[in-house]
């Protein structure tokens, strides 16, 4: 891989703080449950949690804003909650990490998403999801079509965070693509594996190595079938750049005209994925827009998910956090060319 510059690097992660954001997509609330396992029930052949501790965090689009706002970044999110507990226990969170919720709407009919992790010595045991996933429409479609209308000029970018859970739909595409295109803004996509039809003419699409194959309708397992896919998608949606994102094996950023590029892992423990996707795109966007190219950017995203897959549970990457781990690959690649 071609070796960056510190300064480089560092130099569009110091702009980060003077960048606007808006997040659009599907809200919900992490709870992390934490405890010990030292017996099987008697009940049933499972385990005995003995809780120790549980918390809550931002989720899926919540967690997009999570990130870009602890790298500094002016967030404002767009979506849907329901009028319930879960709802006031999520935007309590957003309004302590400064994110804007003015875009945030309340359906009494779709109760807030809320997804309970029980982990066990650094396992997770079991998940308990809590959501409709109806898709939103009539008024509630319109109040927030209205809004990203009157509030797009002040962004230098849009993400699209589809989980899949009924606030990303083809009557709301087919208003923010032509009008982010209009304003000039970059418009992400971390899609939803059976909603790549939504997405023809955004800048960047990141999916997954799954979430590929079941786009193009085959199996993704060598070097030949990546490459294909990530042109084939570029073609099919139209799209500047696909940032395939491949777990444990990297990146690789297919953009117009240019050969595809790999990106090799840089993460040293996996102990959780969760939210490793909102990392990437978050980073990677946020990176475009303060200048870098796109294999920079996704370079700089590499190191950020790198980060957050060591860690247990959904977490963000601070700046001096992301900063000190492009000082320390920038390092590591200059000994290997050397």
């Amino acid at each position: 891989m071609k070796q960056y510059k510190y300064s480089t690097l560092a130099n569009i992660v110091e702009r980060f703080h003077k960048k606007r954001l808006m997040v659009i997509g599907d809200l919900l609330l992490d709870q992390f449950i934490w405890g010990e396992v030292s017996r099987i029930s008697p009940e049933a052949p499972v385990p005995v949690v003995w809780v120790k501790d549980d918390e809550f965090m931002p989720g899926g689009a919540c967690n997009v804003a999570n990130n870009l706002a602890k790298l500094g970044a002016r967030v404002s999110l767009v979506g849907v909650v329901g009028e319930d507990e879960t709802a006031g226990i999520l935007e309590g969170l957003l309004k302590e990490r400064n994110i804007c919720t003015e875009g945030i709407i309340t359906d009494r009919e779709k109760p807030t998403i809320l997804k309970t992790r029980v982990i066990a010595h650094h396992q997770q045991v079991v998940r308990i999801d809590r959501e409709n996933v109806n898709q939103i429409t009539g008024k509630n479609l319109a109040r927030i079509q209205d809004h990203i209308k009157q509030n797009i000029r002040n962004v230098d970018g849009v993400i699209i965070e589809d989980y899949g859970k009924g606030v990303i739909t083809p009557s709301l595409l087919n208003i923010v693509v032509p009008l982010a295109k209009r304003h000039g803004k970059i418009i992400a996509v971390d899609p939803k594996e059976n909603h790549f039809s939504y997405y023809k003419g955004v800048d960047v699409i990141t999916p997954n190595h799954h979430e590929a194959a079941k786009a193009v309708g085959f199996p993704l397992d060598n070097n030949e079938t990546l490459k294909r896919a990530g042109e084939r998608l570029v073609k099919k949606l139209k799209a500047e750049v696909i940032l395939l994102t491949l777990g444990e094996e990297g990146m690789m950023v297919f953009e117009k005209a240019t050969p595809p590029r790999r990106i090799p892992t840089l993460a040293q423990d996996v102990f959780d994925v969760s939210g490793a996707g909102d990392t990437v795109i978050a980073v990677y966007t946020l990176s475009v827009i303060s200048g870098g190219s796109p294999i920079i950017a996704a370079h700089i995203a590499n190191c950020a998910a790198g980060i957050v897959v060591g860690k247990v549970g959904v977490t963000a990457v601070g700046k001096e956090e992301l900063m000190d781990r492009l000082r320390q690959e920038t390092v590591r690649e200059k000994r290997r060319g050397t």
